[in-house]
């Protein structure tokens, strides 16, 4: 069954946000080329809402689709009550709240002040763009805030930071939902990378690399390419002709993570695609994905998404297949 994604567009919206559910959740789909979602817009009374971006939107749908939707998406917004005084309208609030109890709540960006407003946050972990965090809490102290992650996955709530983190919360639920396989071809056509951690560091005021300055991406492809076989530092800083120090700085300033870290995740995301789409056992998986013993493959996949290995395979393979 088609899943149905309902996106809140509210006045001063920010213009990635809004457009952001609907290209990546729309183009997903199944190893045949089925839709695995449906994306609808509204707005309180379906009026027109006017954007950030200097144009107006005439939403579809007025909020009453809220009723029908399996996951709400509140888009992000510059302006308004929520982000002044931590209230919003009586009716928004009573249709946010009403399809709580029902559907998955989801927010990019500032949206997440909407969620708060509307009461669906407190006591919940959240997170929203950094520079608005102060803000945040002192509007909605009840909220458990995290300024400092890409996104948060608390089971029927999820909530991102700011703008490019919105395709990472969009692209981990197509993962979460259907698979790899599936929010992989996703991230495909988009062409953005197809997974970062959501408890990776937002990048706040990092600086880009000085003009002229070779940069580490061509050791981070030679890395993935080897991800099976030891990858130590100095191996590292020898291939980007580097010293061990300006190696580091440099990775970090364009990657927001250390080189150790990036490796590690890169091969819990080797790992994770060879248990979803293959029946290599446990000891197979880890040495594939560099981990080389079974043990240590578990305490870095229980650490990153708070499973074992055969439990994850178990859950996630369950949803490719029935993508396929």
């Amino acid at each position: 069954m088609v899943h149905r994604i309902a996106v809140v567009a509210l006045d001063d919206f920010a213009t990635l946000d809004l457009g952001i559910p609907g290209q990546v959740f729309w183009i997903a789909e199944d190893s045949e080329g089925r839709k695995l979602y449906e994306v609808v817009t509204c707005s309180p009374g379906g009026r027109p809402v006017r954007g950030s971006g200097g144009y107006t939107v005439v939403p579809d749908h007025d909020l009453s689709v809220l009723a029908t939707a399996d996951t709400v998406l509140v888009a992000g917004i510059h302006g308004g009550s929520p982000l002044v005084d931590g209230t919003i309208d009586g009716e928004l609030r009573e249709a946010l709240r009403d399809a709580a109890g029902r559907s998955r709540m989801m927010s990019i960006c500032t949206g997440a002040f909407v969620l708060a407003a509307a009461g669906l946050l407190d006591g919940r972990p959240a997170t929203t763009h950094w520079r608005n965090a102060a803000l945040f809490r002192s509007l909605y102290p009840k909220v458990l805030l995290d300024p400092d992650v890409l996104f948060i996955d608390d089971g029927d709530l999820l909530t991102s930071a700011g703008v490019a983190a919105g395709i990472d919360v969009c692209l981990h639920v197509v993962r979460r939902d259907h698979g790899s396989e599936v929010a992989n071809r996703a991230a495909r056509r988009c062409v953005t990378p197809p997974w970062r951690e959501g408890g990776q560091a937002q990048f706040i005021e990092r600086p880009l690399p000085e003009p002229g300055d070779a940069g580490t991406a061509p050791t981070r492809a030679w890395m993935l390419e080897r991800l099976d076989q030891p990858l130590d530092l100095a191996a590292q800083a020898r291939h980007a002709r580097m010293s061990v120090r300006t190696f580091t700085r440099r990775f970090k300033e364009e990657t927001g993570l250390s080189p150790a870290r990036w490796l590690t995740l890169q091969r819990v995301e080797r790992a994770r695609h060879l248990l979803e789409t293959t029946d290599l056992t446990v000891d197979q998986v880890a040495a594939r994905s560099g981990f080389g013993t079974a043990v240590s493959l578990r305490q870095h996949l229980h650490a990153t998404v708070g499973v074992a290995p055969l439990a994850y395979r178990h859950t996630f393979r369950n949803h490719a297949v029935a993508a396929l």
